[in-house]
């Protein structure tokens, strides 16, 4: 319950939750009225950040992608000369490190994501599946990017039943679902994810990763900061906590 402070009511540009600007006058009076108070600062820096990170794809394109592997190339040529052109074309190692990007994950480990697609060769022509393998490859870097320095990794999940309902629609169906529990499920998503963020965690939604990729692409764009990781992905030597569980009758 905060107190009362006088200022301009606002959505902060990253999280999106209410925020207020004040006077730098006010700073003591919204502390002890409850506030947390970012100076203007730290909200820009953390604005132009996020800004970066959900447009990194654009960004980067293949001269680039060609330039991380020639970095790659100078510790690990064979893995490199293997690589390109004679397991995958630049263009298609260029649409893993888009996918991967698209959805925040760093692609500094480039000698991981190098050596999964030449392991995981024949699957250019799934690359769904073929960024989830790399997801998988990359999973503690995923982790320690959501978790910080934090020595727990506090989540959301899905109604058993409704996530198996999604994972029948997606392997059998193409993703066709009832729109009405598709509009319950995000809403529910929606509202958990906003809580954990007053609670100062970031939201991170844990599914199978069976639907994992078709819940990305359903919430894309309706949330910032926002995490969709598959089970797979998370370390065998790290801990998750449950704190909510988003059920079809939400």
């Amino acid at each position: 319950m905060f107190g009362q402070v006088d200022g301009i009511a606002t959505k902060d540009p990253t999280f999106g939750l209410d925020a207020l600007w004040i006077d730098p006058s006010q700073r003591d009076a919204a502390q002890t009225a409850g506030y947390t108070v970012v100076d203007s600062s730290t909200v820009i820096a953390t604005h132009l950040s996020q800004l970066l990170k959900n447009n990194a794809a654009k960004l980067i394109g293949q001269d680039d992608v060609q330039q991380l592997l020639e970095r790659l190339k100078q510790t690990a040529p064979k893995l490199v000369e293997n690589l390109v052109p004679n397991t995958m074309s630049l263009a298609d190692v260029t649409r893993v490190v888009h996918s991967l990007l698209d959805e925040g994950v760093p692609i500094r480990d480039m000698r991981t994501i190098a050596e999964t697609l030449s392991i995981h060769r024949g699957l250019e022509n799934n690359p769904e599946e073929l960024v989830a393998q790399v997801r998988v490859a990359l999973g503690p870097s995923i982790f320690q990017s959501v978790i910080g320095g934090a020595q727990e990794l506090p989540v959301m999940v899905l109604d058993p039943q409704l996530e198996q309902m999604m994972s029948s629609a997606v392997q059998n169906n193409h993703g066709v679902i009832e729109p009405n529990l598709l509009d319950t499920m995000v809403k529910g998503i929606g509202d958990a994810a906003g809580k954990m963020e007053t609670e100062g965690a970031s939201p991170v939604l844990l599914v199978s990763g069976i639907i994992r990729g078709f819940l990305s692409k359903l919430l894309r764009g309706r949330m910032s900061n926002f995490y969709i990781l598959a089970y797979e992905e998370i370390p065998g030597d790290k801990n998750i906590r449950v704190v909510t569980t988003v059920g079809g009758q939400n």
